[in-house]
Formats: C-alpha cells, sequence, structure tokens
C-alpha cells in the first residue's frame, strides 16, 4: 500500500453529483479497486470547487484509470463534473 494524496478541481455546480457517484454502490466498488476505503480521509473547499482524498493506494494503475477518464464507470460522471486533477505520492518525514 502506499499513501497518496489526490486533489480534483469540480466543475461549478457539480459537486453534488460527484458526491452522488462517489457514494454510490457503482463509486465505491471502483474505488475499493483502488485502495482501502477504511483509510481515506476526504475534505472539500468550503465553496465546493475542489475535493482531496488521501487514500492507501494498492492499485496505481487502477487509481490513474478512475482519475483520467479511461475508466469507463468513472468517466461519464469525470466528463461531466471533473475540470482537473492532481496526485501525489507521500512519504513520512
Amino acid at each position: 500500500m502506499k499513501d497518496m494524496l489526490v486533489v480534483g478541481k469540480i466543475k461549478e455546480g457539480g459537486f453534488e453529483k460527484f458526491m452522488g457517484f462517489m457514494q454510490s454502490e457503482e463509486g465505491i466498488a471502483e474505488r475499493r479497486k483502488v485502495a482501502d476505503l477504511t483509510k481515506t480521509l476526504a475534505t472539500v473547499s468550503p465553496d465546493k470547487s475542489a475535493v482531496m482524498f488521501k487514500i492507501s493506494v494498492h492499485d496505481e494503475v487502477a487509481l490513474k484509470s478512475f482519475m483520467d477518464g479511461s475508466n469507463p464507470v468513472s468517466k461519464p460522471i469525470w466528463d461531466e463534473v471533473m475540470m482537473s486533477y492532481e496526485i501525489f505520492e507521500l512519504s513520512q518525514v
């Protein structure tokens, strides 16, 4: 497992749809393929234009697919709500 930070910028008005997907059975199933959900920490900006997730990743390829739009399950939602994202690898100091 590798700790990673994902920061996503959400299109105006897209937060509710984004969260609806992330909390849906379909979204949860895809997220389980990427990371240990019990170790996920999440936050959202006050204006709901950005989200940040600290995740314990067990499949980096699946994470990149989930975020870049090549995953057929997340792609329709991402096309509609996601402006951009960044992925950072975390290391303990």
